[in-house]
């Protein structure tokens, strides 16, 4: 080898040994280790549009969590993986968040269907789940212990407000009859029932009840059936897709019933008024956990932080994956250590202040909480009950799609 190609293997050599100082530095002055949070949430498929909202609701959750110097001493880092709301793969996916990525805490999927075997998983090796969508009853009947749901109420309870307000309407307003769509789902399922057993001792008739699978894309059988029962309410049990389907095949039938109340999908704000027309939500009521106004811990910084990332207000589920974030903190710093078993212990003896209000839970994990219903009105989704958190002035009395007067 000549002088020339010995000087530069030299400096290569420097150069190497430099970089690796240099690199070393870096590895110090980056500080310590994060702790690191695993999800797998929905980003395509049935689930695809509240998973999303949930993912940016994790994101801005990390995001303003290490602006205000992380947890421990230590900077939080979200790894995701998306399930494609399939359950074989959301249990593969927490296997190797477990196993594989070796995180340090876990947050939990959207929709009752995916957190089901998603929270066997964590119960199995003894991880703290923190779920922000899934108050199907049977998450909580199982004997788990570290399951914990960072919404107000469980599924049976979400339309409560709802039923018991239209059981007390004057009985020439009150609707007589009522039909009753609901999607195969461990979340809508128990709510359309919980209301339906409220309406029917109130003297309201069903006239249809109808299950149907997950994967339906064409409603026009059930509507046809609906619009020839005549029922004057529909309380549909819907996740985004299917609660988006039936609206269209019911206008497409020229179906209008005079009341109409949706579980999940009118709750995702904008997307939900695109994909319908606005000028069909008018008088649509939901069951909902967050709205940007509501006067909550927090909630006015984090709305502010959502719309700097993502340039629109957080929908619901973005709220609630945060308020997710926002227990793992305060269990974390309650207890002063990662230590599973402990911040389950921490979260079922302490009431938490989150962007939904103050939760707190039973000794399943249950939380213990009462939702708000909303309803859109012109245009927006306001707030109609509890009457103390209202933030509109009355309700509109019917669902009236395209401005139609009933």
């Amino acid at each position: 080898m000549n002088t020339f190609g010995r000087s530069r293997l030299r400096a290569l050599a420097a150069a190497s040994v430099l970089a690796l100082g240099l690199a070393g530095c870096g590895t110090d002055s980056a500080g310590p280790d994060p702790i690191k949070i695993g999800a797998s949430l929905p980003l395509t498929g049935q689930f695809s549009q509240p998973g999303q909202a949930a993912l940016r609701g994790y994101q801005t959750w990390e995001a303003m969590t290490n602006e205000s110097g992380g947890l421990l001493g230590r900077p939080v880092k979200l790894i995701y993986k998306d399930d494609a709301s399939q359950q074989n793969i959301i249990v593969a996916d927490y296997n190797a968040l477990i196993s594989r990525d070796k995180v340090d805490l876990l947050v939990g999927s959207y929709s009752s269907l995916l957190n089901l075997p998603a929270s066997a998983i964590a119960e199995r090796n003894r991880m703290l789940f923190v779920e922000p969508a899934g108050g199907s009853p049977k998450m909580f009947k199982r004997g788990f212990r570290y399951l914990f749901y960072s919404q107000q109420a469980t599924a049976d309870k979400t339309g409560l407000a709802y039923a018991n307000w239209v059981a007390g309407l004057p009985a020439n307003i009150r609707p007589r009859t009522a039909a009753y769509p609901t999607i195969d789902d461990p979340f809508a399922a128990p709510s359309v029932e919980a209301i339906r057993e409220v309406l029917e001792k109130a003297g309201v008739t069903t006239v249809y009840s109808e299950t149907y699978a997950p994967d339906t894309r064409n409603f026009d059988t059930i509507t046809n059936a609906m619009k020839a029962a005549n029922p004057d309410l529909v309380v549909h049990g819907a996740s985004f897709e299917d609660g988006v389907g039936m609206i269209r095949s019911m206008l497409r039938a020229g179906f209008r019933p005079h009341w109409l109340y949706q579980t999940t999908a009118p709750s995702l704000g904008q997307q939900y008024a695109d994909a319908i027309g606005p000028a069909n939500t008018e008088g649509v009521v939901f069951a909902i956990s967050h709205t940007p106004e509501a006067n909550t811990p927090g909630n006015a910084e984090f709305v502010a932080k959502y719309q700097e990332m993502f340039g629109e207000p957080p929908p619901e589920d973005a709220a609630d994956g945060f308020a997710a974030g926002q227990m793992i903190a305060a269990a974390v710093k309650g207890v002063g250590r990662i230590d599973q078993t402990a911040l389950a212990d921490w979260l079922r003896n302490h009431t938490v202040s989150t962007v939904l209000g103050d939760l707190s839970w039973d000794d399943d994990g249950r939380p213990e909480g009462e939702f708000l219903i909303g309803q859109w009105i012109n245009g927006e989704a306001r707030i109609i009950l509890p009457k103390q958190y209202a933030t509109a002035e009355q309700p509109v009395l019917g669902w009236q799609p395209m401005g139609a007067k009933s």
